[in-house]
């Protein structure tokens, strides 16, 4: 065993504690701007402080909590050198959890691991936390910037979020209440969204690939060729565009001329739809999904997923269990109540679609298709 040297300080090991602070100023402009009048303080304390008192004014207010990451979708951020979406991306994955519950969320906590902290490269990242807390209307009251030196490459990082929301449990949705013959409403995805991107590394080729090297480089220039397949658009715009925050919009039509008609939400992340509409369904219950013989759907499908799945060779079964094929969030009401809810989403500037019709049956998603 080698001596161990007589002086070694936290920086000779690789933690810069003095940009990390640096990090910190650097964000807290950021953060204050998402401030909602119950936060107490700002960032900087061994906690963050929320004040309850409103929720005195609910029957029997329910808590609910929700964690995430954006997953392997980061392995592209990073390629690519763009940091300022997957922030929201973090964000999304978390609130629209806890929507399908009817609950408005609060504060939100981030993590950020990475091998080496640069204060503008931290900035980037947490303007896009900072961007998804307001679209969802939640406070950021905190978060952690672990450097990890040694154990991750310096460009190298990875991120979870926290959050925790409320509702009154006479107005929680419960699955519980779906019945044959309700109709299932989708709202559009902005594509892949932070699921699937394990399939998708192996078909763009970038597994392996390190940061910084020419491969780098010249995969970075591939993936920024406009593709006639998307429209024009490029591979690394139509991967990295950030999932969607429905929470906004769909509060405010729960709140309005949607009151008390919605059932039941699903958040369709990973597994697609057939592994996330059946976490909305009563047990006793099928959702009947509207595929047509060909594979395709009355709606749109985000060019970015027709052709991801049509390089990987899925078939249609395989696509519906792995991405969400232009629907981000799902929502089930009596067939009487769709048009109210209908009018209601559009108020509050969605454009809902049909997606299918539940039936009786044992809590399965099936496909229009395959009866």
């Amino acid at each position: 065993m080698s001596e161990t040297p007589k002086h070694v300080t936290y920086e000779d090991a690789g933690v810069d504690t003095a940009e990390g602070g640096r990090a910190v100023d650097a964000i807290k402009e950021m953060v204050a701007a998402t401030a909602r009048p119950e936060v107490i303080g700002g960032i900087g304390g061994f906690g963050g402080l929320f004040s309850a008192a409103a929720l005195k004014d609910m029957e029997d207010p329910i808590l609910i909590s929700g964690t995430d990451g954006v997953g392997t979708k980061l392995v592209l951020a990073q390629l690519l050198d763009r940091h300022e979406t997957v922030g929201q991306d973090l964000v999304a994955m978390c609130v629209n959890d806890i929507l399908a519950s009817g609950a408005e969320p609060l504060f939100f906590l981030d993590y950020v691991a990475i091998g080496h902290i640069e204060a503008a490269h931290m900035a980037q990242i947490v303007k896009g936390v900072a961007d998804g807390c307001k679209l969802a209307g939640c406070a950021l009251v905190g978060g952690e910037m672990a450097e990890h030196p040694g154990v991750m490459r310096p460009d190298d990082y990875d991120l979870a979020g926290f959050t925790v929301g409320v509702v009154d449990r006479p107005k929680m949705l419960d699955p519980a209440n779906v019945r044959p013959g309700d109709v299932i409403l989708g709202l559009a995805s902005t594509g892949i969204h932070s699921n699937g991107y394990s399939l998708v590394r192996k078909v763009i080729g970038v597994d392996g690939i390190v940061p910084g090297t020419p491969e780098a480089a010249a995969k970075r220039a591939e993936l920024e060729q406009p593709l006639e397949a998307l429209g024009g658009a490029s591979l690394a715009d139509a991967l990295l565009a950030p999932t969607r925050i429905y929470v906004k919009p769909v509060l405010e039509a729960l709140r309005g001329g949607a009151a008390g008609k919605v059932h039941a939400i699903a958040h369709i992340t990973g597994g697609g739809i057939t592994e996330n509409l059946n976490r909305a369904l009563a047990a006793d219950v099928d959702a009947v999904v509207d595929r047509r013989a060909d594979g395709s759907f009355a709606w749109s499908v985000p060019p970015v997923i027709s052709y991801i799945a049509r390089e990987a060779g899925l078939t249609a079964d395989e696509a519906c269990k792995t991405f969400n094929m232009g629907v981000g969030l799902m929502l089930i009401c009596a067939p009487e109540d769709e048009a109210a809810v209908t009018a209601a989403l559009e108020a509050a500037g969605e454009h809902p679609f049909r997606v299918g019709a539940c039936v009786a049956g044992t809590g399965k998603v099936v496909y229009a298709d395959e009866r």
